[in-house]
């Protein structure tokens, strides 16, 4: 589990593919003072596996699924991505709970200063969009954020310099892909509410009831 609480932002030093498949290697300082192999970190969101560990680098195997549903095959050499440990059960809690697993991606549409603040407008499909609400938060290539808008198409965020600093997401461009996580509990509570096929009909109806005094 992560936070969305980025801690530092790592640099690409190459994206190794196969026929459907890939290897990043990812250069960084701060995740090193106790990363090991075997550890979970966030990259852009996406929860990958450290596969190797070389003096201030280190690697990660990308199944292909990771590959279709995120936007990290889009990177190469030089990529600056957002990198956060697994959460620590001794801190803070300042996000909120993010798993790591994608949802899908969206399209940054717009960024538009306001102030001391930026807004960036991210287009998605009905898939994601359908778990986003006003003042919810979704994890934006790993970032925690809050919703502040929301359409039928797309949904603003507003992004605070303290975040722009720390993070990627304003070096990007409207056209550009990012990973979208919606929050987990929507998810969990849509699933818990569909009936299952194989539940048993019950015979119980309001009829019955009826005949029976209830």
């Amino acid at each position: 589990m992560f936070t969305g609480i980025i801690e530092e932002i790592g640099t690409i030093q190459r994206l190794e593919r196969s026929a459907n498949a890939g290897r990043l290697t990812i250069a960084a300082k701060v995740i090193f003072t106790d990363l090991k192999l075997g550890d979970s970190v966030a990259v852009n969101g996406v929860c990958l596996t450290a596969s190797g560990i070389t003096g201030n680098q280190f690697t990660a195997d990308v199944m292909p699924e990771t590959l279709n549903r995120t936007g990290l095959g889009t990177l190469g050499s030089g990529s600056q991505v957002n990198l956060e440990r697994a959460m620590a059960a001794n801190g803070r809690f300042g996000g909120h709970m993010v798993s790591g697993h994608i949802d899908g991606t969206g399209q940054i549409t717009a960024l538009h200063p306001d102030d001391n603040a930026v807004w960036v407008q991210i287009a998605a499909g009905p898939e994601i969009l359908r778990y986003v609400i006003p003042k919810g938060s979704i994890a934006i290539d790993g970032i925690s954020l809050t919703v502040a808008k929301l359409t039928e198409t797309d949904f603003s965020v507003s992004i605070i310099p303290h975040t722009g600093s720390e993070t990627t997401l304003l070096s990007k461009q409207p056209g550009d892909l990012v990973n979208l996580e919606t929050d987990l509990i929507g998810k969990y509570v849509e699933k818990l509410l569909q009936p299952k096929e194989s539940a048993p009909t019950s015979r119980i109806t309001l009829d019955f009831l009826a005949k029976h005094g209830y």
